[in-house]
């Protein structure tokens, strides 16, 4: 890697550490980024996992009480829910391979953009849904927890909306729910994609040190940057990408 590539990659992972830690979506900057230094769609999509691990796992210890006023069999049940949805999703990214991850990556930066744009309306929309079968909620929180194993960007967004279409109505809850289970679903693929050899390690280790600034920062900032100006940024930015890919595709 050249002078360039390290410095893009320490700048990308201050950027989309700091905007995870103040209004999420860092992973329009940072799976770019992986993919700009020269690494495949594949390689860049399970190093940006590893990369960004830490804040899905950093910030479960903060809601402990919320997660112990749970009912115990309800949280085991939704925990084996995405760990078996995270093992699926990662598992058909290995297997399914570049040849048919690569042309879909502008649709799924173009609808995790659309989803984290609309994650406000999203939330009230299922809040009206009102779907308490236990088979339908099962189904899906297991298609999203595929989704977080085989892609993942925006994937709070969609928990948080899943959440509140299962019946979640208290937001302290529901973060603690989507912190928990957004861990358990990266952990299952992060394990998976270091197995199978297929993250990028060098230039991941450089992303996650920029990320792990960006965060520290971000989260000093978190209460003088309006979280509605760097929701903006990260459409516009997620909006562009999409673009760029379907271009770049054509």
């Amino acid at each position: 890697m050249t002078f360039l590539d390290y410095a893009l990659l320490v700048g990308a992972g201050i950027v989309g550490g700091g905007v995870n830690a103040i209004a999420g979506g860092g992973t329009f900057f940072t799976f770019p980024a992986f993919m700009a230094v020269g690494l495949d769609p594949l390689t860049a999509n399970a190093s940006n996992a590893v990369a960004i691990y830490p804040g899905h796992a950093g910030a479960v210890p903060a809601y402990r009480a919320e997660l112990a006023a749970l009912r115990r069999a309800l949280l085991v049940r939704r925990a084996v829910i995405a760990a078996a949805g995270g093992l699926a999703g990662a598992l058909l990214l290995l297997f399914t391979g570049n040849a048919l991850f690569a042309p879909l990556v502008p649709w799924l930066l173009g609808m995790a953009t659309l989803v984290f744009a609309l994650g406000p309306h999203i939330r009230r929309l299922a809040e009206r849904a009102n779907l308490h079968s236990p088979l339908v909620m099962a189904v899906i929180e297991f298609v999203f927890a595929v989704y977080g194993g085989y892609f993942g960007a925006g994937l709070g967004v969609l928990l948080l909306a899943v959440l509140t279409i299962v019946g979640v109505t208290d937001i302290q809850s529901a973060n603690a729910q989507k912190n928990l289970l957004g861990a358990i679903i990266t952990t299952i693929a992060v394990v998976l994609f270091a197995s199978a050899g297929v993250v990028a390690w060098r230039q991941t280790l450089v992303m996650l040190a920029g990320a792990v600034i960006g965060g520290y920062c971000g989260a000093r900032l978190a209460r003088r940057v309006p979280a509605g100006v760097l929701r903006g940024a990260v459409i516009i930015v997620g909006g562009l990408l999409t673009v760029y890919y379907f271009v770049k595709g054509a």
